[in-house]
């Protein structure tokens, strides 16, 4: 089943205005407005949430708004920015989120996530993350995630808040409450339906096709079958000029899995080839399959680093044509280089008294490509001594951050994802406990070393300016050995709440 997400940016203008003047920008609490021409008048064509706040709405006269809000921001349209702007953001999202992403209108995103979710650790991760990133950019956005792009256009705009995932199959059910603007048609359809009393979708669904073709002409049911997944409509991606790719296309229609592999071999070859002429190497491609319903199955893969080793990418590939469902056949086959680094010739270790490094590269891409790249992944210190802090995930094959690991105080090999709080007894202030008792099981204290004393980073959040942690190493009588510690120093309320908590496990 296809799933389609819709993204809207109900103030691209401004945020794209926003973004480009930077520390010249009106502050974000002022009214901005955005104006164009409609025929004779000056009307408002953006607005910001402090202007709407206010009552200004696009459509509304310059000179209206300016009689309702003194001082207001009025800044010129300029729709070939807005435009060229939004292309770059659509391939932003092409490099990090799916490799079929297209412009949706003059505020939209559309994007066909099928198969690409598990990528980001599913639906939900993927829409968060997407709408997040665009956020923390300046972007105000609303996102749905639906069967069809009728209905996550539709849903985008009149139902996310700002996102939202309709499950598979619930298309009509989701649509029904939504006013007939949702379904894309011109203004003179949608006033024509409401004198006739239609005014939700839902009073539409059901309704004999032939008597509303003849009165409103054929995008009225068009538009309602490709919201409903009766009609197709294909997304055409966006694609940058200078993106590297190879082309196929077949007289006769392919679907056996031995011909697409095949195929995808010649595919690979020739970008290969175009690739070593430029001096790049492959970070992720995109491999689109376009079938004779006009539907497209996609598959990319991402590499560690940059490759134009033809077996490598071959063998990633091919690994994903379990996930390609043929139908009555492929007619084109596209393989694109979404990213593309400089790769030089090296050199291969041929000493006989040094043994070469093996090459990881192979055995990361295989396991990202199967479980995601967030899945894969190696720690690296961070300068901090608070131990929660002292720790951050890297790509596994990214270079060293510089810092090293804490050695002067010995730490378990696995630290809880968060402190969990234990029962305790003992002697205050330096101490360690006599017993504890974590997740219901009561432990017998038989050795134990320390106190480690740890300071809050003051610099940080005045909270911490007091705050201080008392670690112990225990071993119970079983042999396990755990990490401990008492927030506050055991004599002063002010550092701590004198509770005691586990941290750690050591191996």
């Amino acid at each position: 089943m296809a799933r389609v997400i819709s993204v809207f940016l109900p103030t691209w203008p401004v945020d794209r205005l926003r973004r480009k003047t930077g520390d010249a920008a009106p502050p974000a609490d002022a009214p901005l407005i955005i104006a164009g021409r409609d025929r004779n008048r000056r009307v408002v064509t953006a607005a910001d949430a402090a202007a709407q706040a206010l009552g200004l709405h696009v459509g509304m006269p310059v000179t209206k708004a300016q009689a309702l809000v003194p001082g207001l921001v009025i800044e010129p349209a300029d729709p070939q920015a807005d435009a060229e702007s939004l292309e770059r953001l659509v391939l932003w999202v092409l490099q990090r989120f799916s490799p079929i992403v297209a412009v949706d209108g003059l505020e939209g995103i559309v994007i066909d996530s099928t198969g690409a979710d598990h990528l980001h650790g599913g639906e939900a991760a993927m829409l968060d993350a997407l709408v997040g990133r665009l956020t923390f950019s300046g972007i105000t956005a609303r996102a749905a995630l639906a069967d069809t792009w009728g209905s996550a256009h539709a849903l985008a705009r009149y139902a996310a808040d700002p996102s939202l995932i309709a499950a598979s199959g619930t298309t009509e059910v989701r649509l029904s409450p939504l006013p007939l603007e949702a379904l894309r048609l011109s203004p003179s359809i949608s006033a024509g339906l409401r004198d006739l009393g239609f005014a939700r979708i839902g009073d539409l669904i059901g309704q004999p096709r032939a008597p509303l073709t003849r009165r409103f002409g054929p995008e009225l049911c068009r538009r309602l079958d490709q919201a409903l997944g009766e009609a197709a409509e294909p997304i055409i991606p966006l694609r940058p000029e200078d993106m590297i790719e190879s082309r196929r296309s077949f007289a006769e229609p392919i679907a056996a899995a031995e011909t697409i592999a095949r195929y995808i071999g010649k595919l690979v070859d020739a970008l290969c080839a175009a690739l070593e002429q430029r001096g790049l190497g492959a970070r992720r491609l995109d491999l689109l399959c376009q079938r004779v319903d006009n539907r497209m199955e996609t598959v990319r893969i991402g590499l560690a680093r940059p490759v134009r080793d033809p077996k490598r990418l071959t063998r990633l590939l091919c690994d994903k044509i379990e996930t390609i469902d043929p139908g009555l056949g492929i007619e084109i086959m596209s393989l694109a280089a979404t990213i593309a680094e400089p790769l030089a010739a090296k050199q291969v270790a041929s000493s006989l008294i040094e043994a070469a490094e093996p090459d990881l590269s192979g055995l990361i891409d295989t396991l990202a490509n199967r479980v995601g790249a967030r899945a894969v992944y190696r720690f690296a210190p961070v300068a901090s001594d608070v131990p929660e802090r002292s720790v951050c995930r890297i790509p596994a094959l990214a270079e060293d951050t510089g810092a090293g690991w804490p050695d002067h105080w010995p730490r378990p090999a696995r630290l809880l994802l968060r402190p969990e709080p234990i029962e305790t007894m003992a002697l205050l202030p330096d101490h360690p406990p006599n017993w504890i008792s974590w997740r219901g099981i009561r432990r017998r204290v038989r050795r134990a070393d320390g106190p480690e004393r740890i300071f809050g980073e003051w610099w940080k959040r005045d909270a911490e300016l007091a705050a201080v942690r008392d670690y112990f190493r225990i071993e119970d009588e079983a042999g396990e050995r755990f990490w401990i510690f008492r927030a506050g120093d055991g004599e002063d309320a002010a550092t701590g709440s004198h509770r005691w908590f586990l941290h750690g496990v050591f191996g």
